[in-house]
């Protein structure tokens, strides 16, 4: 099957898809503020730039969107149209995030990924991994 829009359309439309602030990401970072952890947004000095950065508990946050990072549920749906390019496109994003984690868990840091189709228990397991370090740390 062929991609019903020209490139220069396609490439409009995926130039939409916004690489920060998405709406997943807002509703974790609105959780988290609510509950009074405080962040950094996509330190760049990180590997993967990650989302959330917790600096005091050496914690970062992903929060992947299923069919960008490839996770498997039904979000995560190849493509009809440009297989090919769809299919090197997933694997190289996977194969980078996993270097990502790789890097950050070689410099100490703990890393957490919460998916698109998982929100809601994504952000209560990380608000209960943030109060129980916390916890720990105020004592």
């Amino acid at each position: 099957m062929r991609d019903p829009f020209s490139p220069d359309e396609r490439s409009a439309i995926m130039a939409k898809v916004p690489a920060t602030g998405s709406a997943p990401e807002m509703k974790v970072r609105r959780a988290v503020h609510r509950a009074g952890f405080r962040y950094r947004l996509h330190q760049a000095d990180l590997p993967g730039k990650p989302d959330l950065v917790f600096p005091r508990f050496r914690l970062v946050v992903f929060v992947h969107g299923c069919f960008w990072h490839w996770h498997g549920c039904k979000r995560s749906r190849m493509p009809e149209a440009n297989r090919d390019y769809w299919t090197r496109k997933i694997a190289r994003n996977v194969e980078r995030d996993t270097r990502n984690l790789a890097a950050l868990g070689e410099r100490g840091w703990v890393s957490r990924v919460i998916w698109e189709c998982e929100l809601n228990v994504g952000i209560a397991a990380l608000l209960a991994d943030l109060q129980e370090r916390r916890d720990v740390s105020s004592s």
